[in-house]
């Protein structure tokens, strides 16, 4: 019953909340504070990579 109810769950996620738990799970495999911070650099710069390619001002 646990199984049925995850795949449940998994499949009426959000794109959003996708995003978030995978940005959540980049950032946990950091090795230490500079990796971290290399890693949040990343994902800003590809949040205004996309901002700008979809024609947003971020």
């Amino acid at each position: 019953m646990y199984a049925l109810w995850k795949i449940i769950n998994e499949l009426t996620k959000s794109a959003e909340q996708r995003r978030i738990e995978s940005e959540e799970a980049y950032l946990s495999e950091a090795v230490d504070l500079y990796d971290l911070e290399a890693r949040m650099r990343d994902l800003d710069r590809r949040t205004v990579k996309a901002a700008s390619w979809m024609g947003h001002n971020a």
